[in-house]
């Protein structure tokens, strides 16, 4: 086999790897993202039946029903086989951080209802040390006042609403070196509807691209 250097041959090798443990069947959570953009085609090519599946973001939802794989609204189902997302980072012990399209409080509500998480991505996503930023989506109501309590920690980012019509933060200040404690911080605030900071529990396995290869780990 030749090898792949590119990032984006890498996410396709890892997408097409994670499409292999779909069956037919099943439900199916579907990410966002330049990596599920390689997913989605490989889950068409694999002609199953019966798979039920929720998108996290109008993009993907989009993609998805192009390319004729079934997707609905995510209030008839309370559990999911598998949810399948990219990332933006993670490191050895299973931290990620997610959300860098702005869809983290959907993908996360699609992690936690999956029993069966896998997370894929290119060589570049692997990281010894968590680096930042995080991806905050903050509530519309009183959105000035929690920026205001935040303080310069935080950052508007110059991008679209989420798919709830959050608004799209970025928290970084200090604290990457603790992600528990950050993200028991984050979550304390009241104006955060969600940040991009997924821990260990949460993740089943890692697909990694790499050359030509991919690297699967597993977290639980």
């Amino acid at each position: 086999m030749p090898v792949v250097n590119s990032p984006d041959d890498e996410k396709r090798l890892a997408a097409e790897a994670a499409a292999k443990l779909l069956e037919s069947g099943m439900t199916v959570g579907l990410g966002t993202g330049s990596t599920v953009a390689h997913l989605l085609p490989a889950i068409a090519r694999r002609g199953l039946t019966g798979i039920r599946c929720v998108a996290t973001s109008v993009a993907t939802e989009e993609q998805a029903r192009e390319l004729g794989i079934p997707v609905e609204d995510f209030d008839r189902l309370q559990r999911l086989d598998i949810a399948i997302d990219g990332t933006d980072e993670v490191t050895p012990d299973g931290w990620l951080i997610k959300g860098g399209g702005g869809a983290h409080l959907r993908e996360k509500i699609v992690a936690a209802a999956a029993e069966r998480f896998v997370v894929i991505g290119d060589s570049s996503k692997p990281v010894e040390a968590l680096r930042g930023p995080v991806p905050l989506e903050l509530f519309g109501f009183g959105a000035a006042s929690t920026l205001a309590r935040l303080g310069d920690d935080v950052e508007l980012r110059d991008a679209p609403p989420s798919p709830d019509g959050g608004v799209i933060a970025d928290y970084r200040g200090p604290g990457l070196d603790d992600p528990a404690a950050l993200a028991a911080r984050l979550e304390a605030d009241p104006g955060i509807a969600a940040h991009g900071l997924f821990s260990p529990d949460m993740v089943s396995e890692l697909f990694i691209g790499r050359g030509g290869t991919v690297d699967r780990t597993s977290f639980s």
